[in-house]
């Protein structure tokens, strides 16, 4: 339908069309018109034409999701607002004008209204506004609550005063005891690190488990680890052990220096691995043997070259 139509005078359901405007919609022109009840909206060409708007919103209608007939919500309130009246629906779902407690009006559908959704105009007083639990007795984890403090997050969430299993007494918010994001005052984590330091084995502060189950890095440049991309294009190469870093070479081909750090690994962390679980073997079947002979496995570069010394 073209554009340049003019619908002035025409009636579309319960509009009649009294003026056309400079305004543009989705390349539509906006047309000024008149609903039965007296109340004036603007509209543009295509959804005049295509039966979208057929009068203000103060016509009930049937719910385009579930077929029945809109309930009336004037005069209800929810939350910090108060319905006035039917607004335009939008995107199928029936609208209602409301006026918050601070004054302001916003338009809200009738779904998010009753499921609790939005129970303000959003202004940031009422973002600061929040409802606190009791929570007083209430178990956490280790963690029991005592008493509200004045204290509030960020979100106004409010920090109760706790006493874990333990005996330490520390605040948290509200927010984080109900989703379950604090359960201790810190002494379950230590626990648990500390449970997890003794079933990893290590030696000199390298990690046996660790390099048994070597995983790539995020920030590799090339996708294979110890290999990285070099800004003139070559591929550079080094491996880490025992806290010190060797430089393997710079290869033109990426599988030449995959090939190099693969070699490398193979002698150094599948050596060290190797000789450690045969140095625990004889350490565990002899405990004075052990404390004679501490396990030696060290790495040298030496003109070039990668030397080890070891003593199994």
């Amino acid at each position: 339908m073209s554009h340049g139509r003019d619908l002035t005078g025409k009636r579309f359901g319960h509009l009649t069309v009294t003026e056309k405007t400079e305004k543009r919609e989705e390349h539509y022109t906006v047309w000024r018109c008149r609903c039965d009840c007296g109340k004036e909206i603007y509209v543009n060409t295509k959804r005049l034409t295509r039966g979208t708007v057929r009068d203000c919103g103060c016509v009930p209608r049937t719910d385009a999701r579930r077929g029945s007939i809109a309930e009336d919500l004037r005069g209800r309130r929810f939350g910090e607002l108060t319905v006035l009246e039917r607004a335009e629906n939008r995107n199928g779902r029936t609208c209602w004008l409301c006026r918050c407690s601070c004054g302001r009006e916003k338009i809200v559908p009738a779904h998010d209204l009753k499921a609790g959704k939005t129970r303000s105009c959003g202004a940031p007083e009422h973002k600061a506004q929040h409802r606190s639990i009791d929570l007083r007795g209430r178990t956490f984890g280790r963690l029991t609550a005592l008493y509200p403090t004045t204290r509030r997050d960020r979100r106004g969430s409010v920090y109760w005063h706790c006493v874990c299993t333990c005996g330490n007494e520390k605040e948290f918010s509200e927010a984080s005891l109900m989703h379950g994001n604090c359960r201790s005052c810190g002494c379950l984590k230590a626990e648990n690190q500390k449970k997890i330091s003794s079933q990893l084995h290590m030696v000199d502060g390298t990690c046996i488990e660790m390099l048994e189950k070597r995983k790539y890095r995020n920030d590799n440049t090339s996708g294979f680890r110890g290999v990285y991309r070099m800004k003139n294009g070559k591929f550079r190469v080094n491996i880490g052990f025992k806290g010190r870093r060797f430089y393997l070479g710079s290869f033109e081909r990426y599988d030449e220096a995959v090939r190099m750090r693969e070699e490398a690994e193979e002698m150094i962390h599948g050596g060290f691995v190797q000789a450690y679980r045969r140095w625990q073997k004889k350490a565990e079947a002899d405990p004075v043997w052990k404390e004679a002979n501490p396990l030696i496995f060290e790495v040298e570069m030496e003109k070039g070259t990668l030397q080890i010394r070891k003593n199994i």
